[in-house]
């Protein structure tokens, strides 16, 4: 990890320590899982005593935002996963409608936090979101749909970070963990969907490129219509799967019945 921690400019206490770094936590910086630097290295990029340092991250393990695991340093704290508790995300998994309300939720928040990337993205954001769009090519065209399925919730991520709204963005996060765990889409069935790989790639091309001019107006539009695409998608593999089940048993039936 780069110097992303600065130093501390007047009072060089513990609080301003802490208050730092919940600025970074909050404004989506520093992530789930990542790792800070060793305290030495820490107290010299904050400019304060190894006492002030530590003392600062007992206040931010005693908050929840950070977690020290027995030789293996300091991390941040999975946030996310506490915003939906263990029985919402059964209740969510096991019913088909939460899965229609999650989509028509993200039509309308991914919609606004395109917008907002296209007014307010920096030079260093359209730099990150071409990283990923690259990435994102270049699985396409070896055809590892596993890794495609990763680097879309990566770039859905991204986006909601050049939105420059922690509360958007916190939000956000919360409904990709419901993506990344599975509990609401199976985003392999949907990129195994004829032609879908192709139509999410152009889609999210379509997002990218209207950040990238500051169009704000086409970056929402783009991203609603991904989410449109991807509702209708997720229903004809879920259509067609059942089709296929009773297909099968239909199949079964009737050559049992030849077979009497």
């Amino acid at each position: 990890m780069g110097e992303i921690f600065s130093r501390i400019e007047h009072s060089r206490t513990a609080d301003e320590v802490v208050l730092q770094i919940e600025g970074l936590i909050l404004e989506g910086v520093l992530r789930v899982g990542d790792r800070l630097p060793g305290e030495r290295e820490l107290a010299r990029q904050f400019e304060v005593s190894r006492p002030i340092l530590r003392s600062a991250l007992k206040v931010l393990e005693a908050r929840g935002l950070l977690v020290t695991r027995h030789g293996g340093g300091t991390h941040v704290a999975d946030l996310i996963g506490q915003v939906f508790t263990a029985p919402v995300l059964e209740l969510i998994s096991s019913h088909p409608k939460a899965a229609r309300d999650y989509l028509e939720y993200r039509r309308d928040i991914e919609g606004v936090a395109a917008d907002y990337a296209a007014r307010r993205a920096t030079d260093d954001d359209r730099a990150l979101l071409t990283r990923i769009v690259q990435r994102m090519t270049a699985a396409h065209e070896s055809g590892d749909m596993s890794e495609e399925a990763a680097i879309d919730v990566e770039f859905h991520n991204a986006v909601g970070e050049c939105a420059h709204n922690i509360i958007l963005l916190h939000t956000l996060r919360s409904c990709y963990r419901l993506l990344s765990d599975g509990v609401v889409q199976n985003r392999l069935l949907l990129f195994a969907q004829p032609g879908a790989r192709n139509g999410l790639l152009e889609q999210h091309l379509a997002i990218y490129e209207a950040i990238g001019s500051g169009d704000a107006a086409a970056a929402r539009k783009a991203a609603m219509d991904h989410i449109d695409y991807v509702e209708r998608a997720m229903g004809e593999a879920e259509r067609t799967g059942e089709w296929q089940r009773i297909s099968r048993l239909r199949l079964r039936q009737r050559t049992e019945q030849v077979g009497e």
